[in-house]
């Protein structure tokens, strides 16, 4: 019983993790129309480093030792800024809902990352998936067709960068606790900011009351949406907690139409169900294969 209740429990914040997410996009793509990328980043990257910084030294742990700063995880760093810059623009020049659409094939594309970088056995099944899963991107992105936005090749750029994030993620050791990881993250964001100032003709421009209040409802979800989801991955099981994150991409089609006035296409639509379904194959299929794994380790 305690078990259901958690999985329960789970489900509820992934959801409300991928609602303060979907939020969270909205508020910057509002911000994006009256302060520059850079601007963005520094202030949402600042305030959430300090939180975590603050969380962090809560719990006890030191973020500054010198085990903690590694080149895994400055290259998880670099990724998470890179991605970072890619997202936030996307989300300035795309509408909503195509940026949330792209993002979907997120899961394929670390699939096919652990396969190429790590190993991981995939099959030609899982191949193909992935496969039919990138037809769908180029239904909603269009290339060769008068509708197509060079643009949206910003999303596929950050889901690029988060994929290497995620794959870094996967080989640094547990010792380097959620909190400053999360520390690292943000500060990353922050300098990324901070170059673009530096290399671009962005500027820091004032905040009206008005504005400090959207940046504080932007930084508020992101971290709530941070912070459900660990909450989410600690209580349920994995198979029951990750098919809901493509909810994510309902909530953003939402606020898309609703507040942003966005009307996706049918082609559009298309290549979402195709994108959700085979990252719904390509999960199961792993948790066949780790259903397999244990019965035979049970087993000897």
């Amino acid at each position: 019983m305690n078990s259901r209740a958690n999985n329960r429990k789970a489900i509820v914040f992934t959801l409300v993790s991928m609602a303060a997410f979907s939020i969270e996009d909205a508020f910057i793509k509002h911000l994006s129309s009256t302060h520059s990328i850079a601007q963005i980043l520094i202030v949402i990257g600042l305030a959430s480093a300090i939180f975590f910084a603050i969380l962090a030294l809560k719990n006890g742990r030191t973020i500054w030792a010198s085990g903690l700063w590694t080149r895994l995880t400055f290259t998880r760093m670099l990724a998470e800024a890179f991605a970072g810059v890619a997202f936030v623009t996307s989300l300035s020049l795309v509408p909503l809902s195509t940026v949330a659409a792209v993002f979907q094939i997120l899961p394929l594309t670390v699939t096919m990352g652990a396969a190429l970088c790590l190993g991981e056995r995939v099959g030609w099944r899982g191949w193909a998936a992935i496969f039919i899963g990138f037809v769908g991107v180029l239904l909603i992105i269009k290339p060769g067709f008068e509708a197509f936005n060079p643009s949206v090749l910003l999303v596929l750029v950050a889901v690029f960068g988060i994929a290497v994030r995620d794959l870094v993620t996967r080989v640094i050791p547990v010792s380097v606790g959620s909190s400053i990881i999360s520390f690292q993250a943000f500060s990353s964001v922050v300098v990324a900011g901070l170059v673009l100032l530096l290399v671009s003709p962005q500027v820091m421009t004032p905040i009206t009351l008005e504005q400090w209040i959207y940046f504080g409802f932007t930084i508020v979800f992101s971290v709530s949406g941070y912070y459900a989801i660990v909450l989410a991955m600690r209580l349920g099981a994995a198979s029951i907690v990750a098919p809901f994150r493509y909810s994510r991409l309902l909530f953003s089609l939402m606020i898309g139409v609703f507040i942003f006035k966005e009307q996706p296409d049918v082609l559009t639509l298309i290549g979402c169900g195709i994108i959700i379904v085979t990252g719904f194959y390509t999960y199961l299929r792993e948790q066949r294969g780790l259903t397999k794994l244990g019965k035979n380790a049970t087993v000897a």
